[in-house]
């Protein structure tokens, strides 16, 4: 409810720029002039985005599906990954998160230096220093 407030609050600041200009729709999401949103609005702005950007073409879809894998990636807590992408199933992390090769080559090497352990230098005793146990 909070949100929807805000938004109201914004709309009617568009509404007085607007002025004459502004188109009653009726609609709570509107363009800020008060028209429908065309679902293509973003296309022309989102291709000139990556172009400027010099990144890979793709859909505006897949930058959810990258902005998930990222958050995998940092290691951010499902729940949290949950509360900023706006999902209320953990079926969802499985859509679109994905398992990238450098976070498998980081499981293997963490896993490498567990059963791997290189024990420590001899100290100035003459003894072999523990590693100790993880």
């Amino acid at each position: 409810m909070r949100l929807l407030e805000l938004h109201r609050r914004e709309q009617a600041r568009e509404r007085a720029i607007a002025g004459e200009d502004w188109r009653e729709s009726g609609f709570v999401f509107t363009s800020p002039v008060g028209e429908p949103l065309v679902p293509s609005t973003d296309y022309g702005t989102w291709k000139r985005l990556l172009a400027d950007a010099k990144v890979r073409d793709g859909r505006l879809h897949d930058a959810r599906h990258t902005s998930a894998t990222v958050l995998l990636i940092l290691g951010v807590p499902e729940r949290v990954v949950m509360q900023i992408m706006g999902w209320s199933s953990t079926a969802m992390a499985a859509r679109y998160q994905h398992v990238t090769g450098g976070i498998l080559a980081d499981v293997a090497q963490r896993v490498g230096g567990l059963i791997w352990e290189v024990a420590k230098e001899p100290d100035e005793s003459g003894a072999e220093g523990s590693a100790g146990s993880r």
